[in-house]
């Protein structure tokens, strides 16, 4: 068997998945690869960014293993001009519900954009509010329980409004636009995601 390795851009309100539900879009409406590449992990339907498909189940096992505690970076958009004391929590870890029962989150980066970062636009955008900022903050994880980039902002009072994961590792979509696809070799991809 021969293995594969794609990184793409998911856009966002598109299942991660290959087979339909519903009219809901799927990654097979955008991306073309063999039939026993999957995507490693999820990324939300409401959420975008970078996904990896390949057929490797080593590196699926590596990847979503909490043991290995791999760097992800999220960039996020958030309701509400943010606190310093919202950044400190953040960094220290909050109180989030999965799956029924509270969960003190790991420790992570937390950090304001000073400038609105370079993303792709958005379709359809935000709600624009003209008197309500809308800053990005970057958040590096080394966890990931479900939804819990949205579930830690809500915990310190600023909902998500966008969430573009940018970064697994040394792998990014830096360039990429939604829908883009790049093929990687082996060598390329296990250098980039384990030291």
């Amino acid at each position: 068997m021969s293995l594969h390795y794609f990184v793409v851009y998911k856009p966002y309100e598109v299942l991660t998945r290959f087979g339909k539900e519903g009219d809901k879009a799927v990654l097979s409406d955008f991306f073309n690869v063999p039939k026993d590449v999957y995507p490693v992990g999820r990324l939300d339907y409401d959420s975008e960014g970078l996904l990896i498909l390949t057929n490797d189940k080593s590196l699926n096992h590596r990847l979503l293993s909490p043991r290995f505690g791999h760097e992800r970076e999220y960039w996020v958009q958030v309701d509400g001009a943010v606190t310093n004391e919202a950044i400190r929590r953040l960094h220290e870890g909050v109180e989030i519900n999965v799956d029924g029962k509270p969960y003190r989150t790991r420790g992570c980066d937390a950090a304001i954009f000073p400038e609105p970062p370079f993303v792709p636009e958005r379709n359809p955008p935000i709600r624009f509010r003209k008197h309500i900022p809308a800053p990005w903050l970057r958040l590096i994880l080394r966890e990931g329980k479900n939804r819990q980039v949205r579930k830690m902002t809500a915990a310190v009072g600023f909902p998500t409004l966008r969430l573009i994961r940018y970064r697994i590792e040394k792998l990014d979509v830096e360039g990429m636009q939604p829908g883009d696809l790049v093929e990687m070799k082996q060598a390329e991809i296990y250098k980039a995601l384990f030291k």
